[in-house]
């Protein structure tokens, strides 16, 4: 899943160099907290939220497919 984001995130940014991506386990599940350069922040949550939602949506359905509980935030 981390791999996943990772890939996603750095196609969507000028700066990939600046991506990254931190795991952290809660009792409710893994949590994969996405930083990117602050210029790039508009082009990875998009208007509306919706580029971030779909991010979330991805992630969200290939950890379903192993059985586990991933969330995604995006830390500014």
């Amino acid at each position: 899943m981390k791999e996943l984001l990772l890939y996603i995130a750095r196609n969507l940014v000028d700066e990939p160099d600046a991506v990254t991506v931190t795991e952290r386990e809660k009792e409710t599940g893994t949590v994969l907290e996405l930083r990117v350069a602050a210029a790039d922040m508009g082009k990875v949550i998009g208007r509306h939220g919706r580029i971030a939602r779909e991010i979330r949506t991805l992630v969200k359905s290939l950890a379903q497919r192993h059985g586990k509980r991933v969330s995604v935030e995006i830390i500014d």
